[in-house]
């Protein structure tokens, strides 16, 4: 009875394909290099011609320069340092709104008109705490003129000063308040609302009629409007616990995101959180990178590859690797003998990080040997 020959697999690091060849099965006449003579269950021996037809390549192991990578996850974000979030010091009715989505303001430039009675309010209190502080003052003039003419008390000077005090104290505060409501335009009870910078109406919140609260009457008061310039952004990811030691301030970074999946974003770590996230043992790290055309959008999620610990190491490009079964293999060109040139299959454990076109060698090869870096997996194929 023939015994039957079950397939073998092979896994190409390099291009993802899995070869099915019968087992002790070789090339052919018909089909390239014929099957070479039997040896060592580990090695192909193969004629100068069947090299040439095969087109094997060999390379010299060295030390190559490896980045290795730390992936994390994030979200990108505006600058803070060049965006604004604009709140209304005061609340009423808004009147005009002369900013849209989407417009590119000035510093300077007009937002919205808002009538508010708190302006009628805040002029008042200041007109009154004038008239009170002016009325203080005369007391106390008078009652320090009396005493030095033995015609009052201590007592008497001592609460004219006290009166004195809180007046001078309660103008201050009403100075203080008309003070902020008028750092934009007031006109009577109107009150127009200015941008504090330069840059797009990325958010608008507000319409003609609507009744708003004000920063400083309590309460929650709403973000009218997000202005901004986004040629630059952040990115804040989440680095876990485990590798916060290898991620430093000035750390290159790659970022992706699903809407430009084939697009990279250069940039690099410039800040590092100094606490954890109790919940995720996490720390966040803050990523800066240009973005001149707009493509990264606040809110968006993305992939961020930090590279760290760069570093020497014994290199192999993904090409040379294979698995064989169980096996992460490559195959080794041991030079020639009777004229033939042998390659020997050899195992080995290899860093398989995304960090770097090589792969790391941790154990089984070793700087200087020759390795086949092109035609492996047909090597693979006829193996006995």
């Amino acid at each position: 009875m023939k015994k039957k020959s079950w397939p073998i697999l092979f896994f190409c690091f390099s291009c993802s394909l899995i070869l099915a060849l019968p087992a002790g099965t070789g090339c052919n006449r018909n089909g390239g290099a014929p099957e070479p003579p039997p040896g060592s269950p580990n090695e192909v021996v193969l004629t100068s011609d069947q090299v040439k037809k095969m087109k094997i390549a060999v390379a010299t192991i060295d030390l190559q320069d490896v980045d290795d990578t730390v992936l994390a996850t994030g979200k990108v974000a505006f600058d803070d340092q060049k965006v604004a979030h604009v709140y209304s010091p005061v609340a009423g009715k808004v009147v005009k709104v002369m900013a849209q989505l989407g417009d590119r303001v000035k510093k300077g430039a007009p937002l919205v008109v808002i009538q508010s009675p708190d302006i009628g309010v805040a002029t008042s209190d200041l007109g009154k705490a004038r008239a009170d502080l002016v009325a203080a003052g005369h007391d106390f003039q008078r009652q320090k003129e009396l005493l030095e003419a033995h015609a009052a008390s201590q007592k008497d000077l001592e609460v004219a000063t006290d009166n004195y005090h809180k007046a001078k104290a309660e103008m201050e505060r009403a100075q203080q308040k008309a003070r902020l409501f008028h750092q934009g335009d007031v006109t009577g009870q109107a009150y127009t609302l200015r941008s504090d910078l330069e840059g797009e109406v990325f958010m608008k919140a507000v319409s003609p009629g609507m009744e708003i609260a004000g920063q400083y009457g309590g309460g929650n008061p709403l973000e009218l409007f997000t202005i901004g310039q986004a040629d630059r952004v952040w990115v804040l990811a989440d680095v876990f616990e485990i590798d916060i030691r290898r991620v430093k301030v000035g750390s290159k970074v790659v970022v992706n995101v699903a809407s430009w999946p084939d697009r990279n974003f250069d940039g690099k770590i410039d800040w590092i959180s100094g606490s954890l996230d109790t919940n995720t043992r996490a720390t966040k790290v803050r990523c800066t990178l240009d973005n001149p055309d707009g493509a990264l959008k606040p809110e968006m999620f993305a992939t961020v590859k930090i590279f760290v610990d760069e570093k020497k190491a014994i290199g192999i490009p993904r090409s040379a690797v294979l698995r064989f079964g169980d096996q992460t293999i490559v195959f080794l060109d041991r030079g020639p003998k009777d004229g033939k040139e042998r390659f020997e299959r050899v195992p080995l454990t290899v860093d398989e990080g995304e960090g770097s076109k090589w792969l790391v060698v941790e154990h089984g090869i070793a700087k200087g040997d020759q390795i086949v870096t092109a035609g492996a997996i047909l090597l693979a194929g006829m193996l006995q």
